[in-house]
């Protein structure tokens, strides 16, 4: 049944707009930089974003992306078995040290890939998604066109040296809200543990340790991805939170781990300095009134399923500019807790923002009795 409910969108969000000017380089050792808020997706800090440079491991972010999107669709679960190819096992760089016909599970290949960066695990995943490597890197590209990334190209799932496998920090950026948001507290706590095990009950128990040493170094880190090739030289991003605020930063082209780490604490204390999150609206608070005739109920409200924040330079905060309800699902049912909708607001600085919107009870179609009996009501009266 199709719900008689518009559409209702804000105008795309530019956020080339919101950038920060920059009053000095700070990360003169990183060839591009980035610094993003997460829910908006504002631009804090910016150097070099659009330049097109190789990604080497954070790569696997795009294909973790689509892992998460398989797990979330009931495609794929964590205790699925993987099994190692020829091809997989061959993987140089980082690894695992996979066996052709080894078998681990979902679970395992992916905190394989997050903590150790493990190349042998992800060409393993991509053949158990894609059908083939090639297949899954023709996703890749897809769910990148998917995201409007227009510097992006992926030859390979790794981040394995290609000329023609490149992206920009700003896509990097991009990527990573769109892998925080679909993985949620599954991922993190992947990416936030410093050491593991995989094989653990077996005589080739394998120690896991992160590549992410900021875990270690800078309060409220607890994620992303890095990388290194000759070619592409030491690149990160990393997301941290603090006091309800989430950033994302990027740093790519750094001459080593040491300069790189040092550069993203930089940037993440120039933003958490700047920036503060302040909640306008709580969750669970009601925010749409909906009249519908053909559902049973017939009249039932709109929630938010998360705070509603916005993020704005500390000691300046504005008011709502607009509010806007956009109905995602405009077929009946619904059920309890679903998401059916959003909410999206601009402040008066510019600053756009929106959360999911739930319903509290289910939510179904008049069956043809209600609306014999309504018809009767209605000649009665």
């Amino acid at each position: 049944m199709l719900l008689a409910i518009p559409n209702v969108t804000l105008n795309a969000y530019a956020q080339e707009n919101n950038k920060e000017e920059n009053i000095q380089d700070l990360t003169p050792g990183s060839e591009a930089a980035y610094l993003i808020e997460f829910n908006s997706g504002k631009s804090i800090y910016a150097k070099n974003e659009h330049k097109k440079l190789y990604p080497a491991s954070m790569t696997k972010m795009m294909g973790l992306l689509i892992i998460f999107e398989q797990i979330n669709k009931g495609v794929l679960k964590w205790e699925d078995e993987v099994i190692t190819s020829e091809l997989a096992s061959s993987m140089g760089g980082s690894q695992i040290f996979l066996e052709v016909n080894e078998v681990l599970s979902v679970k395992d290949m992916v905190k394989s890939i997050c903590i150790a960066s493990a190349n042998d695990a992800m060409v393993a995943m991509a053949e158990k998604i894609g059908g083939t490597h090639e297949g899954f890197v023709s996703m890749m590209n897809a769910k990148a066109k998917e995201l409007g990334l227009q510097d992006t190209h992926f030859m390979n799932a790794t981040g394995l040296h290609d000329a023609n496998h490149y992206t920009t920090a700003y896509d990097i950026s991009k990527i990573a809200q769109a892998l925080l948001r679909e993985g949620k507290d599954d991922l993190l706590k992947i990416t936030s543990t410093y050491d593991s095990y995989i094989r653990e009950n077996s005589d080739k128990k394998f120690w896991l340790v992160n590549t992410n040493k900021l875990l270690k170094q800078y309060p409220g880190v607890d994620g992303l991805k890095t990388g290194f090739t000759q070619e592409a030289l030491s690149c990160i991003c990393a997301t941290a939170k603090k006091n309800g605020l989430r950033l994302i930063a990027v740093s790519m082209k750094s001459a080593n781990s040491k300069v790189r780490n040092q550069e993203i604490k930089t940037m993440l204390d120039y933003g958490f300095s700047q920036y503060e999150s302040s909640i306008i609206k709580k969750k669970g608070e009601c925010i749409e009134e909906i009249v519908m005739e053909q559902a049973k109920p017939n009249k039932f409200s709109l929630y938010l399923q998360d705070d509603l924040n916005y993020i704005h330079i500390k000691s300046n905060e504005s008011a709502i500019k607009k509010q806007e309800i956009e109905i995602l699902k405009k077929e009946l049912p619904y059920k309890k807790e679903e998401v059916v909708g959003k909410v999206k607001i601009e402040m008066e600085d510019g600053y756009y923002g929106e959360a999911n919107l739930v319903v509290q009870e289910d939510i179904i179609e008049l069956s043809f009795l209600d609306i014999l009996l309504n018809t009767w009501k209605n000649l009665l009266c």
